[in-house]
């Protein structure tokens, strides 16, 4: 993920991006994001597949936004992600331009380019914000860290079997099926 520096970055550098162009906005940096790939996007599907599966049959009031979906954590004009997948759960909270305030649990999967701000740099910001629980899905290593924010600083390390969430009851997501390598 290249980072812009020597200037401070707001929403208007992230809404004047050219076509085609993704970036972050980090405390006023710009992070550029590179296209997914084939492999990402796979997990991705597979992922909000079996969410909106699990809401639609518990009848959650849950909503998942997989990427790309705008997340402005705070009131600032200096902070802009576009995680991977989204899971709000106050429908006040969801506008037409994206999510405004924290998403209850979001999923972001590790590409070569985002290894340092999804296992950092993200991890930092979205407990910050109030992210309930984090997943960092990391192909290539073939596990899931998996945050539960509220509980605990220290993650739980699963391979890609069954995985499961502790904010919502018997919510559990296997991801053998999905084992690949980039």
């Amino acid at each position: 993920m290249e980072v812009l520096q020597n200037k401070r970055y707001g929403l208007l550098d992230i809404y004047n991006m050219p076509d085609g162009k993704r970036a972050e906005l980090l405390d006023g940096q710009l992070y550029m994001m590179e296209p997914p790939t084939t492999t990402h996007q796979r997990i991705l599907n597979f992922v909000s597949t079996e969410l909106n599966l699990y809401f639609r049959k518990y009848k959650g009031k849950c909503e998942v936004f997989p990427a790309p979906f705008a997340v402005f954590p705070d009131t600032d004009e200096e902070n802009y992600f576009e995680p991977d997948i989204s899971v709000v759960c106050d429908s006040k909270k969801v506008d037409e331009s994206g999510c405004h305030g924290s998403p209850d649990w979001i999923v972001e999967i590790v590409s070569p380019s985002s290894r340092s701000m999804d296992y950092y740099l993200k991890l930092s910001e979205y407990k910050k914000a109030g992210v309930k629980e984090y997943w960092i899905i990391d192909p290539i290593k073939e596990y899931v860290l998996v945050y539960h924010m509220e509980n605990s600083d220290a993650p739980e390390i699963s391979d890609f079997g069954p995985i499961r969430s502790n904010l919502y009851d018997g919510l559990e997501i296997d991801l053998s099926s999905m084992r690949t390598k980039q």
